[in-house]
């Protein structure tokens, strides 16, 4: 007996053979219904470091920088460390949202709303380092480029920190713009299930959106031209924070590595933190069939590639430090590795160099509690790295007369989780007023991406979903959609044309013609020359399914509405995988009403099932 091999093109992004009001429903859902306990524990949390670092600010400012513990030698600490680290989470929002819309990433749809949102706040976290590293905060002004209206004073446009201030400034405007565009059509359709001050507020933030043609042609016109001028800054922004490093003489920060080496961290880094805030949202919002394995696979694969990218960058710095032959830069790496702060180097390797590897199998990038484990390491060892760079360089000067050691005093330390408060606490609220997974972008890839279309789940079902076609987010406003047949199912859109059609599945069923139903008005072990009926137009069964029952012998809906549920189930589970699992228990009444031609009744009924149930 031959078997015909139907080939797994694709795993599916999104799961539960979802129809396109069951997306809507699962995620305006949390938006609509009252917080649960767990978000209520977080945020008092979160709340609670929001206010130790506003108290650790208003004490910095009252006592002055002499509250932290830097000194002569060591003029950076835990303020810049953390400043480059929340720069470098940011990194992976645009990443996601940009460069992988320019080359058409299907699975970026899960994550980038989340991934855009986390930008936006880590970049505000590390905006707040500049302002109150400085000391004297009334002169913070001097960051900003300000007509010259001070007689002989001037901007000193030479300061790397208005660099930063042009480069972060740059970057969140685009990233919020980005962000908030994605957002639009997603708040129209929360606005049209709104009642009330939520729908004036909801309204409000839509910008009239109604979802027609024109409405989408220009949202998509704008994310491609933001996505154009987002993609160069991802390279550039972090770049730019290097040079406060690279324009030095200090033996360590002087390399011309900094600017690649940067980038890569920080992709690497913000590709951790948006798998540790998915994978936790993914459990408490239930939103495993948009958030799938295959999503999570391919974000691992990107930590691999720039966790990688980075071990060679370490690897290269040691080598120049050695081919170079520079005693000053040798005694640099040397004090990193085996100086004071080796802790903080060789937890840096271990984290960023070794961990990352892991990920070469397969088993370990699919494991949803080992990628969270890994997750939360990454950031740590990208913490250790920012803070490698910068102490272990500045604790051991030219001069040993000035070498110095740091340790971070309370102050310090409650800014750092102050910064944690205020990055989680936005986040909380961005999952209970707007929805956390892309509304329209994932109704855009259903038909391509649910599992009902593609991937080893594809014959299951025809193409039946109950659609309701969105426009502009109104769900109310919905056309229902027939396929070719008149009715639900049956149409082959979705599938690839190359896997065949009943014939190929038909030679899966061995049916012993004794345990063939007679009352079904059949006999299979002869050809069957009768008329033959499209066994596609009842609900549940597809061209594949319908080359079962040829096979078996079922070629009416007369035959179908008299053969037994029990002899249906048995052709089913002799094909093997999904089919074992399909329910036919409607199928013969939906076909004794096609054969005595009730086709309104049908159509009403089959309004109302999924997938035959």
């Amino acid at each position: 007996m031959s078997h015909a091999v139907v080939s797994r093109i694709r795993e599916p992004l999104i799961t539960g053979n979802k129809s396109y009001h069951d997306i809507t429903e699962d995620l305006v859902g949390p938006t609509e219904k009252a917080p649960g306990l767990s978000w209520v524990i977080a945020l008092m949390i979160s709340l609670g470091f929001l206010s130790l670092g506003v108290f650790c600010i208003l004490w910095t400012i009252w006592f002055g920088i002499g509250a932290w513990n830097l000194n002569r030698t060591i003029g950076w600490g835990w303020d810049i460390t953390n400043f480059v680290w929340w720069i470098g989470i940011g990194h992976a929002g645009t990443l996601i949202s940009a460069i992988l819309l320019l080359f058409r990433q299907k699975w970026r749809t899960g994550v980038n709303r989340a991934a855009e949102a986390m930008t936006i706040f880590a970049v505000l976290c590390a905006a707040l380092f500049p302002g109150i590293h400085v000391g004297r905060m009334w002169v913070v002004f001097f960051f900003f480029p300000y007509p010259n209206t001070r007689g002989p004073l001037w901007v000193n446009f030479n300061s790397p920190l208005l660099w930063d201030l042009f480069a972060i400034s740059t970057y969140f405007t685009v990233s919020l713009l980005f962000w908030y565009t994605g957002l639009v059509p997603d708040f129209a359709t929360v606005r049209d299930r709104a009642k009330g001050i939520r729908k004036k507020i909801y309204n409000f933030l839509s910008f009239g959106w109604t979802g027609s043609a024109k409405h989408w042609q220009r949202w998509e016109y704008l994310s491609l031209v933001l996505a154009g001028i987002a993609t160069p800054l991802v390279l550039s922004v972090h770049t730019i924070v290097s040079f406060d490093f690279a324009t030095s003489v200090i033996p360590g920060w002087h390399t011309t590595i900094f600017p690649p080496y940067f980038v890569a961290g920080a992709i690497f880094s913000g590709f951790a933190m948006v798998l540790t805030l998915m994978l936790i949202t993914r459990k408490v919002l239930h939103l495993e069939d948009y958030i799938t394995i295959e999503h999570i696979e391919s974000m691992n694969k990107v930590i691999l590639a720039t966790g990688s990218i980075v071990g060679v960058a370490y690897l290269t710095e040691l080598f120049v430090a050695w081919y170079s032959q520079y005693p000053y830069e040798q005694f640099a790496f040397f004090n990193r590795a085996l100086g004071p702060y080796y802790w903080s180097y060789w937890g840096m390797m271990a984290c960023n160099v070794i961990t990352p590897q892991l990920f070469w199998s397969r088993k370990i990038r699919r494991s949803i509690f080992l990628t969270f484990l890994l997750s939360i390491v990454v950031n740590i060892g990208m913490w250790f790295e920012r803070f490698v760079i910068i102490a272990t360089t500045l604790a051991r000067d030219y001069l040993p007369s000035s070498w110095s050691y740091y340790v971070p005093t309370w102050v310090e330390i409650g800014i750092f989780l102050g910064t944690m408060g205020i990055f989680f606490t936005l986040y909380l609220i961005f999952t209970r007023v707007a929805p956390v997974v892309a509304i329209a972008e994932i109704k855009a890839i259903l038909k391509t991406g649910g599992d009902q279309y593609v991937g080893p789940n594809a014959p299951e079902h025809g193409h039946h979903d109950h659609s309701h076609a969105h426009a502009g987010g109104d769900d109310h406003k919905h056309e229902h959609t027939d396929d070719h047949h008149g009715l639900h199912g049956g149409d082959d859109k979705g599938i690839d044309p190359k896997l065949g059609g009943a014939g190929t599945i038909a030679p899966l069923v061995s049916t012993p013609k004794e345990k063939l139903q007679d009352s079904a008005g059949y006999d299979a072990s002869r050809n069957y020359t009768g008329s033959k009926d499209d066994l596609t137009k009842i609900e549940g069964i597809g061209t594949k399914v319908q080359g079962l029952l040829n096979d078996a012998g079922i070629f009416t809906w007369l035959q179908l509405s008299r053969a037994e549920e029990s002899f249906i189930k048995t052709v089913l589970e002799k094909a093997g995988g999904v089919y074992a699992s399909m329910k036919p228990g409607t199928w013969a009444k939906q076909a004794e009403m096609a054969h005595e031609g009730k086709w309104d009744a049908l159509k009403k009924w089959q309004d109302e099932l999924d997938g035959g149930v």
